[in-house]
């Protein structure tokens, strides 16, 4: 299992990269960081946890 810290994930390029990383099929640990909250990431990992 890798672990994933990453900035800026409420949009853009950050966000971006930790989709990219939730959706892989290995059990990744992403850790984001941003000012402002994304709902679509939280769902995504969410679902991850199941």
């Amino acid at each position: 299992m890798k672990y994933y810290i990453i900035t800026g994930t409420s949009s853009r390029i950050g966000e971006a990269l930790a989709k990219r990383i939730l959706n892989k099929e290995e059990k990744n640990q992403v850790i984001s960081l941003s000012r402002r909250g994304n709902i679509e990431l939280e769902k995504l990992a969410e679902i991850r946890k199941k």
